[in-house]
């Protein structure tokens, strides 16, 4: 790439120097010893980086174009395989998303499919810097894929879930960077992504089962959008879907063996209690990712590209740790890529130079002056011995400038030659380039011209679903607001509950303060009556020991005066009393003492009232403020308990409106569907949709059974308004389903005759209007408890019994004769095949009797091959009943064949079809051979009877395998006489074509007698008849293809094919 980078700088800059040099070439002429000049001197620099780079992006956008373009055709290898080269030379993707957002991904399905394969390939195998530099358009991803899932078939679906499988798989690998692209991690490496945490290893498990769910589910997609009763593998719109699927089956394979080794891992760490749900989910996928990989490596497609690989046949069992052992890793192998003639052509850049190319025969310098190996012809040394001169040595200088002008022209020569190749390697490029461009310019015009068609289409499907959408959006409007308010007051009241809760929990909290208040107030007044009792006492004691010593104090005064007395009396005996007066004063100073003890006892004891006196009107103040802040927070909580109950009852009040217009709403908007639903009645447009007597009955028995559940919802209501949900829910299945019940009818009655058809026709209207006064009652809340359905009750039974009367009289068989019923057909076709075969035997001996020559040998032929065709049809219908009565024993359980029958009615109903087919056949197939045989019939419709039969056969043969299991031995065997039954029909046609060629060459023609005007008579009777033949075999096919189309309708009809289709629909 660099080399060829180069050339394309030093090409065009040649042109200019070109005249310069041919300057020095003039100048060298003249000037001998100069050196060769140098053609290009120029060398890559800032200039070749950027043209590289030019190049590079350029050769990018080209791939990554021809990779994701809108043809239904699987991604080139080639250019998914340059796209991955190019991120691992820039490591990273910006190159990639440059080119990709400039698609039009959101505008078509398949080039949105294709750019999902080609980004897959890369997140595998390209740098690792893709997953990073994909996340920042990971928004506009989830965008697109939201986008597409509107779309419930083809390719938008598809692609709807491939976007989601790129987003998750890009999570993954953000999550959890240890795991590269493509998935490939030894075990070493995958114990390490857990980091021996028992917690990372259960994450992970749960992220790869959502991975893999994703993977499967793209499976699923592919495999259901696709018929798999052709052979689409080998369609180009086929492997366009399928080569996707090759990146997901990689995938699979290691997720797959991943979560086998981590749920052994978690069942060795954890109770096996803790991961029932691991275990249930791995072998739900397990079973889905089997079945895929079956139906995978059955296709055709799969088979020459990848080598599927085969799961056990059971699931691994975790409870027993030993077999981890037997468990073995899946590997899917791809086999080596054939060379192509496109990866052979790979342009050498190493030399650039031509080094083979033959070199110019003469130039004029030889014309001139002759070749350097040439002898001189102005060498006179060798000539009469005479000496050189100046003319010599001129001659010998100018010798020797012309041999390095000639060298200098060679070199020349040869970066000319040079050049030119790379000139013409660059004409090339860009003569590809300009066709790559035209190739371009057309598609986008292809393109541009298809998306005004559709953008024409889409703005007409706009207008069409705008007014749908009108429509919708306002009842999403009344029931988003409607939800909101409910979910408002919802919160509201929660609040409310709250709040109320709070304030008895703070009204607890007062009332316990309260009650220790009242607790400590009792206290603290028998603590006062106590301590007054305690002063009192106190006091008493006191006063009654002031009292004594007061008493005291006297009767020593009266002690002393007598003493004194005594004293002034006893005078002269003072000697003998001067002890005993001693003795007073000793004992009176003991008393003071005493008396001043007493004293301040007293004044401590009243120190001590003082002081409790002061404690107890403390208390007393800070009782009295915790009983007014008491009283206070009572009557505040009193006053938010009323202001709670009055928003209650207001709520309540707004709840119950809120109740009544959610109800109105529905009931209006069930008004609007049974509107529209009359109004799409009288609408044109309406005429061309058709429906079954079967669909029609269905749809009307559902709505008799919503019809009937209204007036229970209603009286619920009435009791408990709270109950409106299941009121609601009611109201709105109603009108849907007498909608469509309406809807339904008149598209049936487009299929049945006209009086059938009225009648139809004013049974819908009239149940239209019922329901419509019905529902008006149950707006108004005075006639909600009065509404009556009866009369919707009973319009409904009127079209039922309609619908009943219209149904196909091949469906009135009552199931419990299904299995008689088969029997009879089978044991009927098996004797019409006997009775064919003896009538045949019959005709061939009355033809060995009576025929001769070729026509004898003509008819034992015919009746022969036909012989071994009733032959191989009893065999046939033998081994259908073998595999039958298997079908029978295996399915049905308890029940009997009957209740079997019954319950697969439908299959049933294949099986007496296909035997009543073959039957008819075979009795049909006699009377033609019968009449060939006699020569009044026509070989033509011999061929035609063996060919119905066949396919009847065949019919037989697909009804009785249907339910059968794959590996039977009876299948097997139904197989086998099938293929026997296709032999002798090809034998029969063969030896009835033998023999209309052999009768027909009998009869030649002979123009030797007839004249020129003769034969150009008959020439001309022939052209018209060919004409006429022509014409006539023109209208029989188109009468055979009306035919056909009346009988697959009428066929449909009796096995209730419509009925199922619309059902499903």
């Amino acid at each position: 790439m660099l080399q060829l980078v180069f050339c394309a700088t030093i090409v065009s800059p040649s042109f200019e120097m070109e005249p310069d040099t041919m300057d020095r070439v003039k100048s060298s002429m003249q000037q001998v010893p100069n050196a060769i000049p140098k053609v290009i001197r120029r060398t890559g620099g800032a200039n070749s980086l950027e043209l590289e780079k030019e190049n590079f992006e350029r050769g990018q956008a080209i791939s990554i174009n021809k990779a994701i373009n809108t043809q239904e055709v699987a991604v080139k290898e080639k250019h998914a395989r340059t796209c991955i080269l190019g991120t691992h030379h820039e490591k990273g993707a910006h190159t990639f998303w440059a080119a990709v957002n400039r698609l039009p991904l959101s505008s078509n399905a398949v080039l949105c499919w294709k750019f999902c394969h080609v980004f897959h390939k890369l997140l595998r195998d390209g740098h690792p810097n893709v997953i990073k530099d994909s996340m920042r358009n990971k928004a506009d991803l989830t965008d697109m894929s939201r986008m597409w899932g509107h779309l419930s078939e083809g390719y938008g679906k598809l692609c709807s879930i491939y976007l989601k499988l790129l987003i998750t798989k890009m999570e993954f690998h953000i999550k959890n960077p240890r795991f590269p692209g493509n998935l490939q991690m030894s075990n070493r490496q995958l114990e390490e992504a857990g980091e021996n945490d028992v917690n990372n290893f259960f994450q992970l498990t749960v992220e790869m089962f959502d991975y893999l769910e994703c993977e499967l589910n793209l499976f699923l997609g592919v495999f259901s959008s696709l018929d798999m009763s052709r052979s689409v593998s080998v369609t180009a719109a086929g492997q366009c879907r399928l080569a996707p699927l090759i990146q997901v089956i990689l995938d699979c394979s290691h997720l797959y063996d991943y979560t086998v080794k981590l749920l052994f891992k978690l069942h060795s760490c954890l109770p096996a209690d803790t991961l029932q749900g691991h275990r249930d989910r791995f072998q739900e996928q397990f079973k889905k990712l089997k079945s895929l990989f079956y139906r995978s490596s059955n296709l055709q497609y799969f088979k020459r590209l990848i080598q599927i690989p085969q799961l056990p046949e059971n699931p691994p069992n975790f409870l027993r740790a030993s077999a981890l052992s037997e468990h073995i890793s899946p590997v899917v192998v791809i086999p080596a890529e054939s060379s192509s003639p496109e990866s052979e052509h790979m342009v050498e850049t190493d030399d650039l130079v031509d080094t083979d190319l033959p070199a110019p025969v003469e130039t004029k310098f030889d014309d001139l002056f002759g070749t350097s190996a040439a002898i001189d012809p102005f060498n006179f040394n060798n000539q009469n011995g005479m000496r050189k001169d100046d003319k010599d040595r001129l001659i010998e200088q100018l010798t020797r400038e012309v041999q390095a002008l000639k060298d200098e022209l060679e070199s020349f020569r040869l970066e000319s030659g040079r050049l030119c190749q790379a000139l013409r390697g660059r004409v090339n490029e860009l003569e590809a380039e300009l066709a790559e461009q035209s190739h371009l310019r057309l598609q986008a015009a292809g393109e541009s011209e298809f998306l005004k068609a559709e953008l024409d289409d889409l703005r007409r499907v706009r207008e069409d679903t705008e007014k749908e959408q009108r429509s919708l959006t306002e009842i999403e409007k009344k029931a988003q607001a409607n939800e909101q308010r409910y979910t408002k007051l919802k919160e509201k009241y929660s609040e409310l509950v709250q709040g109320h809760a709070e304030l008895l929990r703070k009204n607890a909290e007062v009332t316990r303060q309260m009650t220790v208040a009242r607790a400590a107030q009792d206290e603290v007044d028998a603590m006062r009556k106590e301590m007054q009792d305690k002063v009192k006492a106190a006091q008493d004691f006191a006063d009654k020991q002031e009292r004594a010593q007061r008493e005291r104090v006297e009767e020593l005064q009266r002690e002393l005066v007598s003493n004194m007395a005594e004293l002034d009396s006893l005078k002269t005996t003072m000697a003998s009393s001067q002890q005993s007066s001693e003795a007073l004063g000793t004992q009176l100073a003991a008393m003071e003492s005493e008396k001043a003890a007493l004293v301040e006892s007293l004044s401590k004891v009243k120190a001590e009232l003082a002081f409790q006196g002061e404690e107890l009107e403390r208390v007393q103040s800070s009782l009295a403020t915790e009983r007014e802040s008491g009283v206070k927070t009572a009557e505040a909580l009193q006053n938010q308990l009323n202001d709670k109950e009055s928003r209650e009852q207001a709520l309540e009040s707004q709840l119950v409106t809120a109740r009544w217009s959610s109800l109105q709403g529905a009931v209006e908007e069930a008004e609007k569907i049974i509107q529209d639903s009359l109004a799409q009645i009288d609408d044109p447009a309406h005429i061309s949709c058709t429906s079954s007597a079967d669909y029609l009955a269905s749809r009307c028995k559902a709505s008799v059974d919503c019809v009937e559940q209204l007036l229970p919802a209603r009286d619920a209501f009435i009791a408990d308004d709270t109950g409106v949900s299941q009121l609601l829910k009611v109201v709105t299945q109603c009108g849907h389903l007498v909608g469509d019940t309406i809807v339904q009818g008149s598209a049936t009655s487009h299929m049945v005759p006209v009086e059938q058809a009225d009648v139809l026709s004013e049974s819908v209207k009239a149940c239209g209007a019922e329901a419509l006064l019905f529902l008006g009652h149950m707006k108004k809340k005075e006639d909600l408890k009065t509404a009556d359905n009866c009369k919707l009750k009973e319009a409904l039974k009127a079209i039922l019994d309609t619908a009943e009367k219209l149904r196909p009289k091949g469906l009135e068989l009552q199931q419990g004769e299904l299995g008689d019923l088969v029997e009879q057909e089978m044991a009927a076709t098996s004797a019409a095949v006997e009775s064919a075969a003896a009538r045949i035997e019959e005709m061939l001996n009355k033809s060995r009797a009576v025929d001769t020559g070729i026509k004898m040998e003509v008819n034992e032929r015919i009746l022969a091959s036909c012989t071994d065709l009733m032959t191989a049809i009893k065999a046939l219908v033998l081994s259908s009943k073998d595999l039958q009565r298997e079908i029978v024993e295996s399915g049905r359980g308890a029940a009997s064949k009957k209740e079997f029958y019954a319950k697969n009615s439908r299959w049933t109903e294949g099986l007496i079809s296909a035997s009543k087919a073959v039957g008819w056949g075979a009795t049909v197939m006699v009377d033609a051979a019968d009449l060939v045989v006699q020569g009044k019939g026509k070989f033509e419709e011999l061929m035609v009877c063996s060919r119905e039969i066949a396919a009847s056969t065949a019919q037989l043969v697909a009804a009785s395998k249907v339910k059968a299991d794959k590996d039977s031995g009876n299948l097997q065997r139904l197989q086998q006489t099938s293929r026997g039954v296709t032999q002798a029909t090809a034998a029969v046609v063969a030896s009835t074509k033998s023999g209309k060629s052999q009768i027909e060459d009998k009869d030649t023609m002979d123009f030797s007698s007839m004249t020129l005007t003769q034969i150009k008579r008959q020439e001309m009777d022939a052209q018209v008849l060919v004409l006429e033949l022509e014409t006539r075999l023109q209208k029989e096919r188109e009468r055979l293809g009306e035919l056909r189309k009346k009988h697959y309708e009428l066929a449909g009809v009796a096995e209730g094919w419509e009925a199922d289709e619309e059902g499903s629909g």
